[in-house]
């Protein structure tokens, strides 16, 4: 459905399943960035070693770039523009696609599931985001 703004842009609405998506996405980041701002306890329950100087300048510069990421998702999540969702998804399908080796390789002590569960999940996780992406990018091409 697309419709043109006032500067001659053409704009079309962002499914409100991708839009949940996103949501979810901005809380599991905000999740991440609580913990390692504010319960470094949890963090080390999880096998994360945080005992020196350097571990939590890691850890903070962690926390920071997650926050960071939540904030301009939350930005894109507010502005509906297919453009910028794209590269937001785009970012997501990297990140998640990483983990998904990373995490099933590198298990968290207090992971709640096996590595090949954990993989299974990270797989659909990243499926979704996929095909998100390419939704998105159907949408964009239709409004030009």
């Amino acid at each position: 459905m697309a419709m043109v703004t006032t500067d001659g842009k053409s704009t079309a609405r962002i499914p409100r399943w991708i839009s949940a998506v996103q949501v979810l996405l901005i809380l599991i980041m905000l999740s991440q960035v609580y913990l390692f701002f504010l319960d470094l306890e949890a963090v080390r329950a999880s096998g994360i070693t945080i005992d020196t100087v350097a571990d939590l300048n890691l850890a903070y510069e962690f926390g920071a770039r997650t926050l960071t990421m939540a904030i301009v998702s939350t930005v894109i999540l507010l502005s509906q523009r297919v453009e910028l969702f794209m590269a937001m998804f785009l970012m997501n399908v990297v990140r998640e696609g990483l983990e998904t080796i990373i995490d099933p390789l590198f298990p968290l002590a207090n992971a709640p599931g096996s590595p090949a569960l954990d993989f299974g999940l990270h797989v659909i996780i990243v499926s979704i985001e996929l095909f998100a992406l390419f939704r998105l990018h159907t949408i964009h091409k239709a409004t030009q």
